[in-house]
């Protein structure tokens, strides 16, 4: 559960009030959805403003939201308006209005136009808006925003596309400020799924992973994964016993690592199951590749699946490398990088966005030293 509070302002930026407050089922910060269901008027959420706790899920959330209505009972209330130079352009007043008029034009473009948008989602990390079509709610589309350090994504899905069309969503449409039109994929997320859809996963991706490992040239423009901005963690050095003791290792430990004979090639960033979705016909498309780059492929196995099985199966389709044992080298490596990603976030978004991943730096450096 969720308790919700919406500070209003109209499309020209005037505080209306807030609306009383109600609650959601979903605790997610970021899923709005719900919220937008539910506040009893017509609004595009914009961006939170604070929570009664640290970081999410659940709790009493308080978003700034937009609306063309003038709704009664609002309740009086004083927010900071202020803009921040790290404010994701869908965040800000107009910001969604504009996308959302570039997605209508692009689906008008190739026959769908009057497509009807739901606003599903909003965070530092993406907006997401689906499209329905008017007459039977069918969706076909899906609208999704980005910040900067993420807009590498649809260029990443057109790479993998040419290689192995249909494992990843089809990009209708690529705009400047992160905009990115998706056509629909059916079927549902895998959050929590076992070993047989995690090797599934292996073989689908496998090929990708093959065909760049010799043309990483090819991949040039996109996160390297390979450098470590060890700068972002170091405050955290006196505070966590050991961190000091991984960090001067590591040096020894990558060289190592490159021992094994793992080439470098695209890796996803992210690849847990709850980012690969499938249909009922069995079609696998894997979502969301804001987070992926140049960098070692141990690195997406670590993230789907610590299955036996599953790690001798992919270990098996890279003849000549000891890949089994460049993932136990790289497993606190792994757990390191995404503290260096998260600490990243952190330096690249507004204060009032860093709830969603203070804690998460340092979570990710005690698993590195678990």
């Amino acid at each position: 559960m969720r308790t919700v509070s919406l500070v209003l302002v109209d499309p020209a930026g005037v505080v209306l009030g807030a609306l009383p407050p109600f609650e959601v089922v979903t605790p997610w910060w970021q899923e709005v959805a719900e919220v937008v269901t539910k506040a009893g008027v017509e609004v595009t959420v914009l961006r939170l403003l604070h929570g009664d706790r640290p970081a999410p899920p659940g709790g009493h959330v308080t978003y700034l939201a937009s609306t063309g209505a003038r709704p009664a009972g609002l309740v009086p209330v004083e927010v900071d308006l202020a803009d921040h130079p790290l404010r994701a352009p869908y965040a800000e007043i107009g910001g969604p209005a504009a996308s959302l008029a570039w997605a209508a034009g692009a689906l008008d473009r190739i026959g769908l136009g009057g497509a009807v948008p739901v606003q599903q989602r909003t965070w530092n990390l993406s907006a997401i808006w689906r499209f329905d079509l008017p007459e039977d709610g069918r969706p076909v589309a899906w609208l999704k925003q980005v910040p900067g350090f993420f807009a590498h994504e649809p260029a990443v899905l057109r790479m993998v596309d040419a290689v192995s069309p249909g494992l990843v969503p089809y990009v209708l449409a690529a705009g400047d400020q992160g905009r990115t039109l998706l056509a629909h994929v059916p079927g549902e997320d895998r959050y929590g799924a076992g070993p047989s859809l995690c090797a599934e996963v292996v073989a689908a991706f496998h090929p990708v992973q093959a065909h760049f490992a010799g043309r990483v040239g090819e991949l040039a423009g996109l996160p390297d994964h390979r450098v470590f901005d060890l700068d972002a963690i170091k405050p955290y050095v006196g505070e966590i016993s050991g961190l000091a003791d991984l960090l001067d290792g590591l040096p020894d430990r990558l060289a190592a690592v490159a021992e094994c004979g793992l080439p470098d090639t695209l890796i996803h960033g992210d690849l847990h199951p709850g980012n690969v979705r499938t249909s009922a016909d069995g079609t696998l498309t894997i979502v969301d590749w804001g987070d992926a780059g140049i960098g070692n492929p141990a690195f997406d196995i670590l993230r789907l699946s610590d299955d036996p099985g599953v790690l001798r199966d992919w270990a098996d389709r890279w003849p000549g490398c000891d890949a089994l044992r460049a993932v136990e080298l790289l497993r606190p490596v792994a757990a390191l990088r995404s503290a260096i990603t998260y600490a990243g976030f952190l330096a690249k978004i507004e204060p009032s966005e860093w709830p969603y991943h203070a804690a998460d730096v340092e979570v990710a450096l005690r698993a590195a030293l678990d």
